[in-house]
């Protein structure tokens, strides 16, 4: 693995690897036991996953087979909406830890801002107190939700895993959590390729700039920025570039033209709209 692998330290002192590899709508098993070890076989070192993404057994299996010490795996699953509450949280954390056949779980999120997300809260407090958990955070929290649940509950988050990408960059967000000691963790980093991201003329001239691809100039605009990336691909050639985006080091001037792609809106869903609240609600893993 690259000596400059870059790594977070969480505001509880554990040190999280600012690049990983996701595994979001990889859903046939064979496929993404597959590429979860073809990536730890390249270098990665994270491995984010969900309970919704109905693969957290393939990913156990990776892991296994990887031969690699459990403890330089960093993994990060996820509490679905279906089991926001202090009781079924702690039963989903179960069903999680055993399908992918571990001891414990290095980072645990709430997925959505949906349902008894206090109760599901208290319950990763005390799994965390426990030691089966060794960070807990959430998912598509806005500002204000981070802060109830801050000044409300004893432990505070260590992550925030949000939609980020140069389409819809979020700068007031991502400085509002550094404020506050929490960490911005990036999901559809390559915007799913909407927009044309890929040949997207400003981002394609900056990389021709460096010898690098689109998709390493992004990710490398979003390291740049502190922010944790959890690029997923199922191309061998691709998991091995986006590992290889720590050695250039983008300008002022092109961090400042990226800025203008900003369109300062979702391009997926509005976490705070009443429809998405009752899509969420109704969606089962």
């Amino acid at each position: 693995m690259s000596t400059n692998y870059p790594y977070v330290t969480l505001n509880n002192g554990v040190k999280m690897p600012q690049l990983g590899f996701g595994v979001f709508q990889v859903t046939d098993e064979v496929q993404c036991e597959e590429v979860v070890l073809e990536a730890l076989q390249a270098g990665y070192r994270m491995i984010d996953t969900a309970q919704a993404y109905m693969n957290e057994e393939a990913v156990g299996r990776a892991i296994k087979r990887s031969g690699i010490p459990r403890e330089e795996i960093f993994v990060t699953t996820k509490l679905w909406v279906s089991d926001a509450s202090e009781e079924k949280a702690k039963q989903a954390f179960a069903r999680s830890l055993e399908k992918l056949g571990l001891d414990y779980i290095d980072l645990y999120l709430i997925h959505q801002p949906v349902g008894d997300v206090f109760g599901a809260w208290r319950a990763m407090e005390e799994l965390y107190q426990e030691g089966k958990i060794r960070a807990i955070g959430v998912s598509n929290f806005a500002p204000d939700q981070i802060m109830n649940l801050m000044l409300f509950n004893k432990v505070k988050p260590a992550v925030n895993q949000i939609e980020m990408h140069p389409f819809y960059q979020r700068e007031d967000v991502r400085a509002f959590l550094e404020e506050n000691g929490v960490v911005t963790e990036s999901w559809a980093s390559f915007a799913e390729g909407r927009n044309n991201i890929f040949t997207n003329p400003v981002l394609s001239e900056i990389a021709q700039a460096h010898g690098k691809s689109v998709a390493q100039v992004i990710l490398k605009w979003l390291l740049q920025r502190n922010v944790v990336v959890i690029p997923k691909s199922v191309t061998s050639s691709r998991i091995k570039e986006n590992l290889n985006s720590f050695d250039f080091e983008l300008t002022a001037e092109e961090m400042e033209r990226i800025k203008t792609l900003d369109l300062n809106q979702s391009l997926f869903i509005d976490h705070r709209s009443p429809e998405a609240v009752k899509y969420l609600s109704t969606y089962k893993s």
